[in-house]
């Protein structure tokens, strides 16, 4: 197994760790890759950050887990790159977010979208992890309802949300110029099924839609950034997006027929969809997912 792909499962572990919050992260490195000029992905514990960084100023996407807030810095600094100046979240889950205050204290700029910030003001539950409110200086502080750009570092960068799904706050980032979408949680490239945190207002139609507009925007030489895993592409992105058409087929079936939840789950419907050995979500979890989507649709 590739180091980011090994970082990658890491990541997942810990994510779904209810006691993340006490566990050592002294042994986990942040390591970078660099994917196009200027663009950087890093890998540690928690989601993927993407790096944009030249003469202008050093803009993150999501910022990981708090205590591996030094090793973050000093993966940028070996870039060649200035300190952060902007952050960027794409949607409020703590392994996304837990950089937030650090960098708000030393001086960065946080951007997300709306529910991003109203989500973490008030705390919640995601993936029986328990998220307290967070402190003011890892709020957004620039916060939007359908996008904004960025104009740095020689590139156009988007900020975009796109109808949400994996809650009801993720944001696309896109750099035009430089042709690179960083999809945050809408795509795990990970073993195991999506993950739509219904508890945070995510729904399967409306990642479907999402996924679809994306893929609608980039070509075959997009390098495209998931949320947790290594490095892709559109075809790999279409090849999950159609993954997730044929479980929510299979489930509405099962719904139509009139089935309860307990006995769809029991049915095994995704039986012959290989996601791999293990990972974050379980297939009978993915099902419940897709039935309170289609319940709430």
């Amino acid at each position: 197994m590739n180091r980011p792909a090994a970082f990658a499962l890491l990541s997942a572990a810990i994510l779904i760790s209810p006691a993340h919050a006490q566990r050592n992260f002294d042994n986990v490195e942040v390591t970078s890759e660099e994917v196009a000029p200027g663009v950087a992905v890093l890998f540690g514990a928690g989601g993927n950050i993407g790096v944009s960084h030249g003469d202008d100023a050093t803009v993150i996407i999501d910022d990981q887990f708090a205590p591996l807030s030094g090793k973050i810095e000093r993966a940028i600094a070996n870039l060649g790159a200035k300190p952060v100046k902007y952050v960027v979240n794409t949607h409020w889950h703590f392994d996304h977010t837990g950089g937030n205050e650090h960098f708000g204290k030393t001086g960065a700029t946080i951007f997300a979208h709306d529910n991003v910030r109203v989500r973490m003001a008030s705390g919640g539950s995601a993936a029986g992890n328990q998220t307290p409110p967070a402190p003011k200086e890892a709020l957004p502080v620039v916060t939007y309802g359908q996008g904004m750009r960025f104009h740095i570092n020689g590139d156009t960068i988007n900020l975009m949300f796109l109808g949400g799904g994996h809650t009801d706050g993720d944001s696309v980032v896109m750099w035009e110029e430089k042709n690179v979408v960083h999809m945050g949680d809408l795509y795990f490239k990970i073993n195991g099924y999506p993950f739509i945190d219904t508890n945070s207002g995510g729904n399967v139609y409306n990642a479907m839609q999402s996924l679809d507009l994306v893929i609608a925007m980039i070509d075959d030489e997009t390098r495209v950034i998931p949320g947790h895993g290594p490095m892709s592409n559109k075809a790999e992105l279409v090849a999950y997006r159609a993954m997730i058409g044929e479980a929510v087929g299979r489930v509405e079936a099962l719904n139509e027929q009139g089935m309860s939840l307990e006995d769809a789950v029991a049915a095994k419907p995704l039986d012959g969809i290989d996601r791999g050995e293990g990972g974050f979500i379980s297939a009978d979890a993915f099902v419940g997912a897709i039935w309170r989507s289609i319940e709430g649709s």
